[in-house]
């Protein structure tokens, strides 16, 4: 089946968003991780798990945090509602809910510029799947990285602590 140039646009876009979120935050959280696994003279699979834990961890971060610009209220966030929109990005749940509704394409080429654009584009996101879906790829890589943790060597508990911290990203409030 042949990809159509509007599903190849809006997947290459959620790639680049993906591979800046890894450049971004969860390239620091893998090699934190991995320092840790080196540090303790772990063998190169462990410290393998440890940076994978580290870059899902990351990812859902990221994911989560893109999340609060839209669900969450600035006085909890301690930053203005919708500031990536402000500042021009287009982040996961933009780039989603774009898939559904295509004139977000228009507003997000244009860097959320002219007047109206940021409350639009966030009044569309809201009404769109794009939270969820943002949601449920958060969800996916902070249960990516809890079953790396439990994977680790649970001295003192440490593997269950990164289990439990992992899996609370998705119930942070900022």
């Amino acid at each position: 089946m042949q990809m159509t140039a509007k599903t190849e646009v809006a997947e290459n876009r959620m790639e680049q968003y993906m591979q800046k979120t890894f450049k971004k935050t969860a390239s620091l959280f893998a090699n934190s991780c991995k320092s840790v696994a080196l540090l303790a003279e772990a063998n190169s699979e462990l410290q393998w798990r440890a940076s994978e834990y580290g870059r899902n961890l990351g990812i859902a971060f990221q994911l989560v945090d893109d999340l609060l610009d839209f669900v969450a209220s600035s006085d909890v966030v301690g930053k203005p509602v919708a500031a990536d929109l402000k500042l021009g990005l287009s982040t996961g749940p933009v780039i989603l809910a774009a898939q559904q509704y295509p004139e977000l394409n228009i507003l997000m080429a244009r860097k959320f510029a002219e007047c109206g654009d940021v409350d639009r584009a966030r009044d569309i996101v809201l009404n769109s799947d794009g939270i969820e879906r943002t949601r449920q790829l958060a969800r996916q890589h902070s249960q990516n990285a809890a079953r790396l943790a439990s994977t680790l060597p649970n001295n003192d508990g440490a593997a269950d602590v990164l289990v439990d911290f992992a899996l609370s990203q998705l119930d942070r409030q900022s």
